[in-house]
């Protein structure tokens, strides 16, 4: 397993170790004593997601606020995504800078995402499913999210904003200098 952190201080990229042969393959998706030794976090998921999307289909930014925050750990199980995240955690050097990864079905990257960041991802392939364990369980009051298309972030989705497909719940979303962080 090869982990590497990014310019966002404790978000992770994870490349498991993959054996493949006339078979098919195997890897490890998850080992929690592998993860604490290479990132040095005790993570202890709770509960597990998986959405199905198509080609377009943009999900974020989320995030939950205080003691309901989620650190995630986030894959693809078949086609692609750009999986983007913010860093707002307040008191952060990074804070307000965003980082985004290429994870698909073939590359198997994972991506560690720790509290205080805000999540989304757009498929890009024509469908996709997408796979995250979460270090607690959700809770609607404390949901919060960013609005995806906020200029001052400048993230580069790599889909025409007129092939995006949004919820009207995302579209609605505040921009960063309006969102709540708690």
């Amino acid at each position: 397993m090869k982990v590497t952190e990014t310019k966002l201080k404790g978000s992770f990229v994870i490349e498991p170790d993959i054996f493949k042969d006339n078979r098919g393959y195997f890897f490890e998706s998850f080992n929690q004593k592998k993860f604490m030794l290479h990132t040095g976090l005790k993570i202890d998921f709770i509960q597990d997601n998986e959405s199905f999307s198509t080609k377009g289909v943009l999900r974020g930014l989320h995030y939950q606020e205080g003691e309901f925050a989620q650190a995630k750990l986030v894959r693809v199980i078949k086609g692609s995504v750009l999986d983007v995240v913010v860093d707002i955690r307040k008191n952060s050097t990074t804070f307000g800078e965003h980082f985004s990864i290429l994870l698909t079905e073939e590359n198997k990257k994972q991506f560690f995402v720790p509290k205080g960041f805000a999540h989304g991802f757009v498929v890009l392939s024509n469908t996709a499913i997408f796979s995250y364990k979460c270090d607690n369980f959700y809770n609607k009051p404390a949901e919060r999210g960013i609005l995806f298309s906020d200029s001052s972030l400048n993230i580069d989705w790599k889909l025409p904003y007129n092939e995006l497909i949004v919820s009207e719940k995302d579209i609605a979303l505040p921009t960063m200098e309006k969102a709540v962080f708690i």
